[in-house]
């Protein structure tokens, strides 16, 4: 008996989950999360907000509710998106989902047929990846330089292919690169997919992170064609494990995705949209997201430092101005096999194929996180890795 549809028979495990598993070890120094770092999390302010809720209004929060989200929030989210020029209520609407990822997901079930293609970043976010292999989509991926996206790349690629769902971006702090697409890129990209008539779904989860230079305008906000579908979440900047993130795009397909998310999840857990409604709404959020950068640049320059002078100077490191990850690359060899032998010495960092559209594609780079360790361990963890390449690099 074949116990599994032919969509998932080819799904498999992610690369970065099964390298946690080593983790599980405390004695070995992961840069391998994405997660943010723990001291950013406002524990002590949700304990308060959510005790408040569960008391004041308990089956508010505890009672089924509409698919499209607390109103309250919703509202909210309207308003920011209006500033920045990225939402229009006579054409769009926003819906709450399960983080970024269920955006993703949903865009991609909604808009997205067995066969059809989907374009990404090369590398691109594993968690998408996975998203569109399960719906059967032709994955194909477009080379990246400093200023983001391979822009003749992806114009032979529009036109080489017919059935093209959308364009998948990440333009601010890329994961896994790091990278920040310019903003005569992200002209370029939305002029393409107009002339083609390709949606973007343009993943933004590390945008308020920005701690170095100024913001670039949103590839949504350069949209007035409705081409561009924007994902948000709160996982980076309040708490991932909320699960609160959010889908901005044309009427007509939130409302579809309000049927598919009916189908699943019925509608996002309200306790934790209520809870981001009350931290944004009575606290000083920019202070707050004042506080998350200085500490991500700080633990960013610590590693930078120790990279550059402890690896060998062969190996090349991008230098994000936001975000939680650098991205490595060797001059030559096995990347692979330093992922290997880092690991064996309990350093975890993740093999650069695992964000590529085709794993088995050759490829010298590896990701390094740097929100999640701690200070020591980003020391002992670069010294570690310094020793590994040194072995490879003499």
């Amino acid at each position: 008996m074949n116990a599994f549809s032919y969509r998932v028979q080819s799904l498999q495990p992610s690369v970065i989950r099964e390298i946690l598993k080593f983790t599980a070890d405390p004695s070995v120094i992961s840069f391998a999360a994405g997660n943010p770092a723990p001291e950013a999390f406002p524990a002590e302010e949700i304990a308060r907000i959510t005790n408040e809720i569960l008391t004041k209004t308990p089956v508010d929060a505890l009672q089924y509710s509409v698919t499209e989200g607390y109103t309250p929030l919703r509202n909210r989210i309207k308003k920011d998106l209006e500033k920045k020029g990225m939402f229009d209520s006579n054409d769009e609407d926003v819906v709450i989902t399960c983080g970024a990822q269920q955006a993703i997901e949903v865009i991609t079930k909604e808009i997205c047929n067995e066969g059809d293609v989907i374009i990404c970043e090369a590398p691109t976010f594993v968690g998408s990846l996975n998203a569109f292999r399960s719906y059967n989509a032709k994955l194909i991926g477009v080379d990246m330089d400093d200023e983001g996206i391979d822009i003749e790349k992806l114009e032979k690629t529009l036109e080489k292919h017919q059935r093209v769902a959308f364009i998948y971006l990440i333009p601010n702090f890329q994961n896994p690169t790091g990278k920040t697409m310019s903003l005569e890129r992200r002209k370029q990209v939305l002029a393409l997919a107009q002339k083609h008539n390709v949606y973007i779904l343009e993943d933004n989860p590390y945008g308020d992170l920005r701690y170095i230079g100024e913001d670039v305008p949103s590839i949504k906000s350069l949209d007035k064609t409705g081409h561009v579908l924007y994902a948000g979440t709160f996982s980076k900047v309040l708490a991932p494990g909320l699960r609160v993130g959010y889908l901005c795009a044309p009427k007509n397909v939130i409302s579809k995705a309000v049927v598919c998310m009916q189908v699943s999840t019925v509608h996002t857990s309200i306790l934790p949209q209520m809870i981001a409604y009350k931290f944004i709404t009575e606290n000083n959020f920019d202070e707050h997201l004042e506080k998350l950068r200085a500490i991500y640049r700080r633990k960013s320059d610590l590693m930078l430092n120790a990279l550059k002078m402890q690896m060998p100077k062969s190996i090349s490191f991008t230098e994000p101005e936001g975000g939680l990850f650098i991205w490595g690359t060797l001059p030559d060899g096995d990347m692979n096999y330093f992922c290997k032998k880092a690991v064996q010495n309990k350093v975890a960092v993740v093999p650069g194929n695992a964000f590529l559209t085709d794993e088995t594609q050759p490829c010298l780079s590896f990701r390094l996180n740097y929100s999640t360790p701690t200070d020591e361990q980003i020391e002992k963890g670069v010294a570690i890795l310094a020793q590994v390449a040194k072995t490879m690099y003499k």
